[in-house]
């Protein structure tokens, strides 16, 4: 044993003490609760015990090979103590191996003899071999190991050859699809470059085809390049499922083109953009927007305000669609939040952590600047790694085969799925659609039961989205987020300006307006001293400016400003448009000139695509102006927010919204039709100011959004 540093051999215990005898000759005695507990006390030789045999690795083995060795542990055992079987104990051992008679070298003779008189020859050597395995490794310690080598796929093909077949495969991952014979080929001519020409031959076809299909098809280096691309995007293994127990604490949102054309303005046929934002926790569809191809950051930044203001029901949609009629808590909820009244049974949802992908439009400032304001976390994803946000990418091919592949235009994911003419088929124009995907949402998704739901009371049945929300809801609670007119402007994309003496002007578009004439070559109170400008990709025909006002609460006001040619250019234009003139009109000079032939070259563009002529660019470029227009301007897609009827008058400027609300005289608190000032968007706002006074006094109001408390909440539910 070994104690304090030294090697000692116990030579007596006695009344709980030990004696000892160094390596030395030295004599000492220790107590035995001392000699335990010292740290460096250690018991040298000790014998192991026996290990469990491995029952498993003998189950893999082929059957003689592993009776052989079950036979030779009966015999070995047999040796050792003079019984096969530890069951036999009881009773008398053979005389040639009973240990009080013959010495264990007699024993292993008698046993090798035996075994050749079987027809097994062996040694005494041999048996007396099979005995050190099997003290050192048991049962596994007897079987014939040349049955458990392991096989290797390559064969005995040359290991240079092999490697560069890996490598060629590896190289492959993102080249296009190929045969085998090209990756023969490449194979060669790398170990050319290696070794020298002729100096690594190759295998035989047959060989080499074996040999890529047994070094890539583990590894999906075979697959389709789109197969490749995935596999390669996947994060490393293990993969671990994400618990999310509450609405909104983890919401993705991603883009793509849908498998179905529309009918743009001027008969031009293409195929649209949708962008959704999904709950994981209830797998709800909270928020969509459909769009030309193109989506921008300020359609993203919709998205955010369609999850926390209730989904209206539109007048051609069944009642039974309505909040009332689902099985979400409508009467609880709605004593919490009155804008639920009349509202679609769709899911209220406020994100906390919002899961994107490195698309240009969800990683812009001004999206993040967004996500900042309404205080959500942004978590991008690893760039074209599809898995880490899987359920939005699995929602996007259940919306194919449940919604697109029904709708008129539909072709197909790609050209092999595609019809004859499905340009003939496209009949629904983008608005049209639109509308219908969003009845779909309701009617065709959130009430279809998803695999992926499960309610802990009831895990063998499968949960719709409105069923996980109206099951959560009631345990993690509903605070109403209201939106209002500035909270519509902040979720525009953001620019830093000066305002100069003749205003402000980015991307050859000047805005000017005498609202600007106080800060005219002035310094913002920010640290940089630029001025914050918000811009709508949409509708570039106006900015807004945020200027000090110290008689707000917020201490500052939005101010729209035009841009000076919006008299020259009425036809409605969008970012892409201007941006398509900039590319195709040549400047010969200075800015300002510059600036008005580009506007004299829209006004063309889009009066030529509106008396049909024009190139077919041309009339893709105005026909996306105007349906991009329309679903962004006029309240298509925040009158749905907020239950707005589109095609109501919208004020110049968001300073008349807030003149035409502080000159009605309505109770503290409220703005005309009983609703807050803050909860307006600017075309709401314009609507309570453009309405006739018998109007805005008889129109209802509703009540103020209350305060979510949780603990009065539990005892109600």
């Amino acid at each position: 044993m070994q104690f304090q540093g030294r090697v000692w051999t116990v030579a007596s215990f006695a009344e709980g003490r030990a004696g000892l005898v160094g390596e030395d000759g030295a004599l000492t005695a220790v107590l035995l609760s001392l000699l335990f507990a010292d740290t460096d006390f250690e018991v040298l030789g000790e014998v192991q015990a026996a290990a469990i045999p491995p029952l498993g690795l003998l189950e893999s083995l082929p059957d003689a090979v592993r009776e052989r060795a079950l036979a030779w542990e009966r015999h070995v055992r047999e040796v050792e103590t003079g019984f096969p079987d530890a069951g036999d104990a009881a009773g008398e051992p053979r005389a040639q191996y009973d240990p009080r008679t013959r010495t264990l070298t007699q024993r292993e003779e008698a046993k090798a003899a035996e075994l050749s008189a079987a027809g097994r020859p062996a040694s005494a050597v041999t048996v007396r071999r099979m005995r050190a395995r099997y003290r050192r490794e048991g049962v596994w310690g007897l079987v014939d190991h040349r049955s458990t080598r392991p096989h290797t796929h390559e064969g005995r093909v040359d290991e240079r050859v092999v490697a560069a077949v890996r490598e060629v495969l590896e190289a492959g991952r993102e080249r296009s699809d190929g045969t085998l014979e090209r990756l023969r080929t490449y194979t060669e001519r790398l170990l050319a470059e290696r070794h020298g020409q002729g100096v690594v031959a190759l295998p035989s076809r047959t060989v080499f085809n074996r040999l890529v299909h047994a070094l890539a098809d583990g590894r999906g280096l075979l697959g389709s390049a789109r197969q490749r691309r995935w596999r390669s995007a996947r994060p490393a293994p293990p993969f671990l499922p994400t618990a999310v127990m509450a609405p909104g604490e983890l919401v993705m949102m991603d883009s793509t083109l849908l498998d179905v054309l529309v009918v743009l303005d001027d008969g031009v046929v293409e195929r649209p953009e949708l962008t959704i934002a999904l709950d994981v926790a209830t797998r709800s569809i909270c928020a969509a927007v459909v769009r030309p191809k193109g989506t921008r950051s300020a359609d993203a930044a919709q998205l955010l305000a369609q999850m926390m203001v209730p989904a209206p029901l539109q007048p051609a949609w069944p009642q039974a669609l309505a909040m009332e009629q689902s099985v979400i808590p409508y009467r609880r909820l709605l004593s919490v939040d009155a804008r639920l009244e009349g509202a679609a049974a769709r899911p209220v949802i406020t994100p906390q952590t919002v899961v994107v992908d490195q698309g240009s439009v969800f990683v812009s400032s001004s999206f993040i600047a967004a996500c900042q304001s309404l205080g959500i976390s942004l978590q991008p994803a690893p760039p074209g790694n599809a898995p880490a946000k899987g359920q939005v990418e699995r929602t996007f091919s259940s919306i194919k085969t449940l919604f697109v592949q029904h709708v008129a235009g539909y072709t197909g994911a790609h050209t092999g799925e595609r019809g004859k003419h499905p340009k003939g088929e496209a009949v629904w124009t983008l608005r049209q659609l639109a509308d219908m995907f969003q009845e779909w949402i309701i009617c065709g998704w959130q009430s279809r039961a998803h695999e992926a739901l499960r309610h802990p009371m009831m895990p063998q049945r499968s949960l719709s989205p409105n069923e996980m929300w109206a099951a959560l809801v009631a345990v993690c609670g509903y605070v109403p987020v209201p939106l209002g007119c500035d909270d519509y402007i902040e979720l525009m994309p953001v620019r830093r300006q000066k305002i100069n003496d003749y205003g402000i002007r980015f991307d050859y578009r000047t805005y000017d307006h005498t609202v600007l004439n106080p800060y005219r070559g002035e310094r913002s109170p920010a640290a940089d001293g630029l001025w914050e400008i918000h811009y709508d990709p949409h509708a570039p025909g106006q900015i807004w400016v945020r200027l000090p006002d110290a008689g707000r609460r917020a201490g500052y006001r939005f101010e729209a400003v035009p841009w000076i040619h919006h008299t020259l250019v009425s036809e409605p234009f969008t970012d892409f448009a201007w941006q398509h003139i900039r590319a195709t009109t040549a400047r010969r000079g200075s800015r300002v000139q510059h600036e008005h032939e580009l506007a004299l070259a829209l006004r063309e563009l889009l009066e030529r695509a509106a008396a049909g002529c024009g190139t077919h660019r041309e009339k893709a470029v105005a026909a996306r102006a105007r349906t991009a227009h329309t679903a962004h301007a006029g309240g298509a897609v925040w009158g749905i927010l907020y239950g707005r009827p589109p095609g109501t008058a919208t004020p110049e400027t968001p300073a008349q919204v807030h003149e035409a609300i502080e000159d009605e005289e309505v109770p503290a608190g409220e703005g005309a039709w009983g609703t807050r000032p803050s909860e307006l968007t600017p075309a709401d706002a314009g609507a309570c100011a453009t309405a006739p006074e018998d109007a805005r006094l008889s129109a209802p109001r509703r009540p103020q959004v209350t305060v979510y408390d949780p603990v009065e909440e539990s005892l109600r539910w």
